[in-house]
């Protein structure tokens, strides 16, 4: 053996992808001996295709499954139950032990420790007497973990992971997370370009946010917020302003002769936009919309029922088709499962009929359907039709009748919480056109008919609250002009909700609270109403006073004024789609 030879055994040892192109046959001979000293011991060993175990490396496993091409580099530290899969490094003084599984294409940076052990730490017994416990490490595929990490017992690391170096890992990591510090926190999704989370104010809650709320907005174009004290005038000036024009607005939307309503003038009647006069109406006048007595309201929105299925269609549309689990998967019939039925109740009457299509979903094709919506990159959509669906229910048991069939509403739930991100706090992932826009308003549809309307707490609140603070800052939805009804109510409902559970980051949440409250106020046109706001493709109501921006910014309204402490003042309480109590107690799940 030459020195060059020799040099190139410390040099395969530490840096083992070489040895594939570069090693002589001697050096292939010494490692098949080292290969079969390593299928001769007392655990089970699999070493895949083209695999390399350096010689320096302490390898004493249980178990030991190397996929195809994987390696363990120089003075590694493996013990216990290891399976990888193909194309996995576990570099130079790197410690691997318990129970680990590693999928395809996993590096694992030198000096790191993947322990899936603990010790007891009863006080009863020294230390070293402790019993021992092992619950497991998982790592998915595609996973790079930095140098001088540490992964401890029970931790999950997603497909597509990247752990920065030094991390200390201690809870589970969603797919695409890029994680960095001691304990490992979320820095943005791999998926997202780099800087993009700070081009959008901050990312992950580590900026800090203004005092005033200014930063919030990205852009020092938005106008100061008030003090909350300084609020409380400006409120009870808008509320009286807004009772004493309510008929106006309503009668400026009213379609002569027809008893039905459009969102603006100019536009076509709408069931929503009855539904809109009906929620008006009982926020403002504490009564039905006055061209009509509110029998009358309840009688017009009771014959839109379909009774075959139960379901709303639109003024002139056919019957709607139900989806696989009961409802469609989009277009008006799902949303007047809420419009229609919460108007109805606001007139004192109820649906004629069941939600029949909701009523005979069974547990198992309930949990089929929500596996296949769309949460990835329609997580809206996802929310939206959970909203109808658990709306549905609700209704179905005010009649009386079963919510669906037996175990299925206990089954949405179960889903629900065993499918929340415990990073985001939330259902779905953020995408590349609207960052975390899908899944921040998809959880507002999804936890308004759910936990909200069913009177449950949400899971992970705290982290609900970091991920909606972090979407706030993203000027695409949240610069002076472009706030719209939606984008703020899926804002703030969370973060009201979620206050109701934990103080978590409480004043940033007021100060952006204050901050909207004083922009929404500034949006009020006397004897028409609120806008809905600028909308990205140009649809929809847009910024043209109508009925739906109305409904919607009233509420918005309350339920800022309610988290900086001010509701009162306005004199009126949401009782419709969005009010702040439980629709249906949570014992009503059963």
């Amino acid at each position: 053996m030459n020195q060059q030879e020799s040099d190139d055994d410390g040099l395969f040892d530490h840096c083992p992808w070489l040895y594939a192109e570069q090693a002589s046959q001697r050096q292939r001979a010494a490692q098949e001996r080292r290969r079969k000293r390593l299928l001769g011991t007392a655990g089970s060993v699999r070493l895949g295709e083209g695999c390399f175990v350096a010689e320096t490396a302490a390898v004493y496993p249980d178990v030991l499954h190397l996929g195809d091409r994987s390696y363990i580099a120089a003075h590694a530290y493996v013990t216990g139950d290891i399976r990888t899969g193909a194309d996995c490094t576990i570099n130079p003084f790197t410690v691997v032990r318990g129970t680990v599984a590693l999928g395809d294409g996993v590096r694992i940076g030198a000096h790191s420790s993947l322990l899936a052990f603990n010790h007891g730490t009863s006080p009863g017994l020294p230390v070293h007497q402790q019993p021992v416990s092992s619950r497991g490490i998982t790592v998915g595929d595609d996973v790079w973990i930095g140098s001088h990490v540490v992964v401890v017992d029970g931790v999950t690391i997603g497909d597509h992971c990247v752990v920065g170096a030094g991390a200390v890992v201690t809870k589970d990591l969603p797919a695409w997370t890029v994680a960095a510090g001691n304990p490992a926190r979320r820095i943005r999704d791999r998926r997202e370009p780099r800087g993009a989370a700070e081009r959008a104010g901050a990312s992950c809650g580590v900026a800090p946010v203004a005092a005033s709320g200014v930063a919030a907005s990205g852009s020092g174009a938005q106008p100061p917020a008030q003090e909350p004290s300084a609020l409380a005038g400006d409120l009870s000036a808008f509320a009286a302003a807004a009772r004493a024009q309510a008929a106006d607005l309503l009668d400026r939307c009213r379609q002569p002769g027809t008893g039905r309503y459009v969102d603006r003038p100019g536009t076509e009647p709408t069931v929503r936009a009855h539904c809109d006069a009906v929620e008006i109406a009982g926020l403002l006048l504490g009564e039905a919309p006055p061209d009509l007595p509110a029998a009358e309201h309840a009688a017009r929105l009771r014959a839109l029922q379909d009774p075959v299925t139960g379901l709303v269609p639109e003024y002139g549309a056919s019957p709607p088709v139900p989806g696989p689990a009961g409802l469609p998967e989009d277009g008006a019939s799902a949303y007047h499962v809420l419009c229609v039925g919460y108007a109805l109740d606001l007139l004192g009457s109820s649906f004629a009929h069941p939600v029949h299509t909701v009523r005979t979903t069974t547990a198992d094709r309930l949990v089929r359907h929500l596996a296949d919506l769309p949460w990835r990159d329609r997580a809206w959509h996802a929310g939206a039709w959970v909203d109808s669906w658990s709306t549905a229910a609700h209704w179905n048991l005010r009649l009386g009748t079963e919510a669906a069939a037996p175990g299925a509403l206990e089954a949405l739930f179960g889903w629900l919480h065993t499918h929340a991100d415990p990073w985001t706090g939330m259902w779905g992932s953020p995408t590349a056109e609207s960052g975390r826009l899908q899944m921040v308003n998809g959880y507002y549809r999804l936890t308004r008919g759910s936990f909200a309307q069913f009177g449950l707490p949400v899971p992970y609140a705290e982290r609900v609250i970091d991920t909606v603070l972090d979407h706030a800052r993203d000027p695409r939805h949240f610069a002076p002009g472009r706030e719209n009804a939606c984008n703020v109510l899926d804002v703030i409902h969370p973060l009201w909700l979620c206050a109701r559970q934990t103080g978590h980051r409480a004043e940033e949440a007021r100060s952006w609270a204050v901050n909207q409250l004083t922009a929404a106020l500034r949006r009020w046109h006397p004897g028409r109403g609120f806008p809905f706001g600028p909308t990205p493709d140009g649809t929809g109501p847009g910024r043209e006073p109508g009925l739906q921006g109305t409904e919607m910014w009233l509420a918005i309204v309350w339920l800022l004024a309610d988290l900086v402490g001010l509701a009162d003042v306005l004199g009126y309480r949401p009782r419709g789609i969005h009010r702040p109590e439980p629709a249906r107690p949570a014992e009503g799940t059963a």
